[in-house]
């Protein structure tokens, strides 16, 4: 690994080694993933694509730290995520992502800014810091002039600009998305779409997108499916 980036020399930020998940229900064991192999490049854009119930989600919680694997191995940024302990993980999580929900998780309660700036929170940042930090969020989202705006006088494609803003806000190594385009017409998903691609072209982010929408997924670099269980470069018939 080059330490130094996070980076290994073949340019992989991400790296699934053998990785199976199981979920217990009640006596029963359900085998979600099994043996699966990813690498993502830095700087990459790829869309995660499959039927319901192929553990998509899954997958884009255990490369996000949310979950750990059952067996396997889940590197990040040169860094064992599996092996880390819940606090250190929480802490990981803070640092180097930034996921993005298809129905935006928004706080009503908040206005646009302070629900950008929610992640900021957790840093050591100074309130001007902070402020300035939500300022350059929104205004590469395309929404200087809704700051103070609640979700609920935001349209269904502003809000979701919002929840973008709040997964950048910290800078994150990489940009989860689920289903980032799910619940907005097409137009307001296409400028979603464009959105990402800007900062994945434009800011060298490196985004994995969770989609069923070939629509979506014909925006990323690559596209993997993932059926069964195991991924594959061709959509299973």
């Amino acid at each position: 690994m080059n330490e130094q980036k996070g980076v290994s020399s073949d340019g992989a930020l991400v790296r699934v080694e053998s990785v199976e998940k199981v979920f217990k229900r009640g006596s029963e064991e359900v085998h979600v993933l099994a043996n699966l192999q990813l690498e993502v490049r830095k700087g990459e854009f790829l869309a995660l694509m499959g039927p319901s119930g192929s553990g998509k989600s899954t997958l884009l919680n255990l490369i996000g730290g949310l979950d750990r694997p059952s067996k396997g191995l889940v590197i990040v940024g040169g860094e064992r995520i599996d092996q880390l302990s819940d606090r250190h993980l929480a802490a990981w999580r803070a640092r180097h992502v930034g996921f993005v929900f298809q129905l935006y998780n928004l706080l009503p309660v908040l206005s646009a800014e302070r629900n950008v700036e929610l992640p900021l929170l957790l840093t050591h940042l100074s309130k001007s810091e902070r402020r300035k930090h939500v300022a350059a969020a929104l205004t590469m989202v395309g929404l200087s002039h809704r700051t103070r705006h609640y979700p609920r006088t935001l349209s269904g494609g502003e809000q979701q600009r919002v929840g973008i803003a709040r997964a950048i806000v910290t800078d994150p190594t990489l940009l989860l998305c689920d289903e980032p385009t799910g619940d907005l017409d097409r137009k307001s998903g296409d400028e979603i779409l464009s959105l990402l691609q800007a900062l994945n072209k434009e800011h060298g982010k490196t985004i994995i997108m969770v989609t069923h929408d070939p629509h979506a997924s014909a925006r990323a670099m690559r596209t993997v499916y993932l059926d069964k269980g195991q991924l594959s470069t061709q959509k299973p018939e």
